[in-house]
């Protein structure tokens, strides 16, 4: 077996069989390189003071295999230090238990300790399967319970006063208005956003198609306020001059013509926060959070906005329900004479 093969197998195949996105690859990338250094006592590494969250899967490749130019040195010397490949094979539960005390050593919140050790889980599930190790070390260890939080959403004032800031009379304030108009009008996230076609957007039928996690297809409605904004958009992006030069299959481009990243919509949308005086920390998925809020404010059954949402599980929707029933408590208190 070549070395770090094991590694790249399961980053690999997080990919192309289970068509996880680069940057949830990436992470468990950045966790498995954590857990690596801590088995071979790397505890600086292991302490999160390095920076793991470069490592990238490309071209097929891995960490591992130093496919990539911008994977953090210290990760790559430490999946590659001779050793560690049967220090993963030959792990116990109580190496994990050990390892999950050192990662509540590091004020870790106890939300990213359970997704790193959904990331252990998730390998360990695969190397049974492929026949690399014989028992599962974390089959007797329960994830750590963890608070639960409402996600943020906002009230339709402060959506109102963020969508009117883009100046559409630009062409690229017109593709900013259009961007937030059909990520609050579809509740789609930004990875869908920006991986949008022409070809998905029929005006007639008023829908698009999204292409979600896993590669599912979905069919979402859109707004006539969101409809009318990229037209406007698509007007202004016909008449440039350098129009042929653009991309000619992506819905949203940025300046050069090219499609846009989801890392240019947050920086967008951070412009357009300062803009409006609104707060910092309010996030692309914000926006989708209180599409699906407001649907279910506004009498949306809940399987309706699971499908618009593309949500695998019901039970991921239902934390919206939690949202809308504080909602309602908070409204009860300030009307109710003797709440």
């Amino acid at each position: 077996m070549k070395q770090q093969s094991l590694i790249d197998e399961f980053l690999n195949y997080l990919k192309f069989e289970r068509h996880f996105s680069p940057h949830t690859a990436k992470c468990y990338a950045a966790d498995l390189a954590q857990f690596c250094a801590y088995l071979m006592g790397d505890l600086n590494a292991a302490a999160g003071r390095q920076n793991f969250t470069n490592l990238t899967v490309a071209g097929g490749r891995s960490a591992a295999s130093g496919g990539a130019s911008d994977i953090d040195s210290h990760a790559v010397a430490v999946l590659a230090e001779p050793g560690v490949q049967q220090k993963i094979r030959d792990v116990d539960t109580e190496q994990i238990k050990t390892f999950l005390s050192f990662l509540g050593t590091q004020s870790y919140s106890k939300s990213t300790v359970a997704r790193k050790l959904a990331t252990l889980r998730s390998f360990y599930k695969f190397c049974m399967r492929r026949g690399y190790v014989k028992a599962h070390p974390l089959a007797t260890i329960r994830t750590p319970k963890q608070e639960k939080r409402l996600p943020k959403f906002l009230e339709m004032e402060q959506i109102s006063r963020l969508l009117s800031t883009p100046d559409d009379g630009s062409l690229l304030g017109s593709r900013d208005r259009a961007m937030l108009e059909l990520l609050f009008s579809t509740g789609v996230r930004v990875s869908e956003l920006v991986d949008l076609n022409f070809a998905d957007l029929e005006f007639e039928a008023q829908v698009i198609r999204v292409r979600g996690k896993g590669k599912k297809q979905r069919t979402s409605p859109v707004g006539p306020t969101a409809l009318a904004a990229i037209q406007k958009y698509l007007q202004l992006r016909r008449a440039d001059s350098r129009s042929a030069t653009f991309d000619q299959s992506a819905l949203f481009v940025n300046k050069h013509g090219q499609r846009l990243s989801t890392r240019s919509v947050r920086r967008k949308l951070d412009k357009y926060l300062s803009e409006a005086g609104m707060d910092p920390s309010i996030s692309p998925h914000t926006l989708r959070h209180s599409f699906a809020t407001h649907m279910l404010n506004n009498g949306a059954d809940l399987r309706s906005v699971q499908e618009l949402l593309g949500h695998q599980s019901i039970s991921t929707t239902q934390i919206y329900t939690h949202l809308t029933n504080a909602r309602l408590k908070q409204v009860y208190d300030e009307a109710h004479p003797r709440s």
